[in-house]
């Protein structure tokens, strides 16, 4: 398993050394730099998976690392500071920090409040690709990318054509009448519309039996409509 790897920055040697050892203890990789200029470049270079920052830094100081480190990428930052001040926790917390610690501080605090942040930040990001994204019956929908596979095999979709497989591969089993897939694919229906879905579907499972041979993915449901088998596994 990848180890996450955390960046420090403090231009105390000490500060940087005694929290190397107990981030590295916790099964990181650490990178370490001394100032504002250094910090950015390992952060465009290395891409960490999270960074702790002195705000007082010479030169360019940690609000200014903060506010150039959100122009590289959405990286967590736990900001530290020998000052103890609310404006200063707000200020930090508005140019775009996670979370911050005064000093003096428990190391093994910040570790657990960075392992705290990489847990809330990695769920969100779990949740996002599971939103748009959709993994059942050999089938994955990659939403942002209009894009669709059977096993390794891509699907040549329509637009319209990965409408309708997304919506029935969004609910398996759940039977869809034509007009429900037309409302939910088009966003409207009129009359006669509703039997263009046939040839739609007929075009889907002709697509889908290249790759998946004699498997009947779309089921005709008769009388009611259409549904895609199987069980969600996204």
């Amino acid at each position: 398993m990848e180890r996450l790897l955390a960046l420090l920055v403090d231009d105390d040697v000490k500060i940087t050394t005694l929290l190397s050892s107990y981030f590295e203890k916790e099964g990181f990789s650490v990178l370490v730099a001394h100032d504002g200029p250094g910090a950015l470049a390992e952060l465009e270079a290395k891409r960490p998976d999270i960074m702790v920052l002195d705000l007082m830094l010479p030169g360019m100081d940690g609000w200014e690392v903060c506010r150039q480190a959100r122009r590289i990428g959405d990286v967590p930052i736990i900001m530290l500071t020998a000052r103890d001040d609310e404006v200063d926790r707000l200020v930090g917390l508005e140019m775009g920090a996670d979370d911050y610690v005064t000093k003096p501080f428990s190391p093994r605090e910040v570790v657990v409040r960075a392992k705290v942040i990489l847990r809330r930040t990695q769920g969100k990001a779990a949740e996002k690709e599971k939103e748009n994204s959709v993994r059942v019956n050999g089938l994955t929908l990659d939403r942002d990318a209009f894009r669709a596979w059977y096993a390794e095999s891509e699907l040549e979709l329509t637009p319209t054509e990965f409408r309708i497989l997304d919506l029935l591969a969004s609910s398996p089993g759940r039977v869809y009448s034509r007009m429900q897939i037309v409302e939910q694919v088009q966003g409207y229906a009129f009359e006669g519309y509703e039997r263009t879905i046939d040839a739609h579907i007929k075009n889907l499972r002709r697509k889908l039996a290249e790759h998946s041979g004699e498997l009947q993915l779309i089921q005709t449901v008769y009388g009611v409509g259409y549904k895609l088998a199987g069980e969600n596994h996204a």
